[in-house]
């Protein structure tokens, strides 16, 4: 019942929700006012009812990204085992990746941490975030420069960084060869809600010892598989994938 009243829009009468549901309306009535007692709905101008002031307050303490970690936890050594790499999940923070999840052989190896803020413009995981920012404040951040070489193959100039962030939207991959530590690389794809926005991304990490091992194009199917099983777990619902 909550959930039809809230995906409606409000405004419904509880014979329209009662229809809607396949339930008599004595039994719609009750739902409705045991939820109006305990302050989920409120009746709206229009005669149906909207969220109320205990679900709103309720929403406002969901922290939407560690549901993802949540969910994301049992999936990411599974990946890691199938593929072989070292798995990663991240959020972004004032213009810094938050390292959330990590797994997978010698994961204790590779020099980050949980809890550990890296700067976005020089990871896979960040690219992906950065690339999902609305305009203006991946522009914002594109302007806060210098973008501080840490390799000879981190990007640094503006224009060239804001053109690849515009290919990774619309491929939804984002590549680090090389641009933290010269022999790490790793792919990276979005975690998607299912209207398209982007809270979190994950990637597998590898070294190269030769030009032979870069790439890997391999990976990308079973990243983004990954982060389909995750995002249907959080929202219930495939995510848009189109561009």
């Amino acid at each position: 019942m909550l959930d039809s009243v809230i995906n409606g829009g409000g405004g419904r009468s509880i014979t329209d929700l009662a229809r809607q549901l396949d339930i008599p309306v004595s039994t719609a009535h009750r739902q409705i006012a045991t939820l109006v007692a305990a302050g989920y709905l409120s009746p709206d101008p229009a005669g149906g009812y909207m969220a109320g002031s205990r679900l709103l307050l309720l929403n406002a303490r969901i922290d939407e990204k560690q549901v993802i970690v949540a969910k994301a936890a049992p999936v990411l050594p599974a990946l890691a085992r199938q593929i072989g790499c070292i798995v990663q999940l991240g959020t972004l923070e004032n213009d810094m990746v938050t390292y959330r999840l990590k797994a997978g052989r010698s994961a204790d190896a590779l020099f980050t941490k949980v809890g550990q803020q890296l700067e976005a413009y020089c990871s896979g995981m960040g690219k992906v975030l950065l690339a999902n920012l609305p305009e203006d404040e991946r522009e914002k951040y594109l302007s806060l420069g210098p973008f501080v070489p840490l390799t000879a193959a981190t990007i640094t100039d503006p224009d060239h960084l804001r053109s690849t962030l515009r290919q990774i939207a619309m491929t939804d991959v984002a590549r680090d060869e090389g641009e933290i530590v010269p022999d790490l690389h790793c792919v990276a794809v979005p975690i998607k809600r299912p209207d398209g926005q982007v809270l979190a991304a994950i990637s597998a990490s590898y070294r190269v010892t030769d030009d032979s091992e870069a790439g890997r194009s391999d990976l990308i199917a079973p990243l983004t598989a990954a982060a389909m099983t995750i995002s249907t777990q959080v929202y219930g619902n495939p995510p848009d994938t189109a561009g």
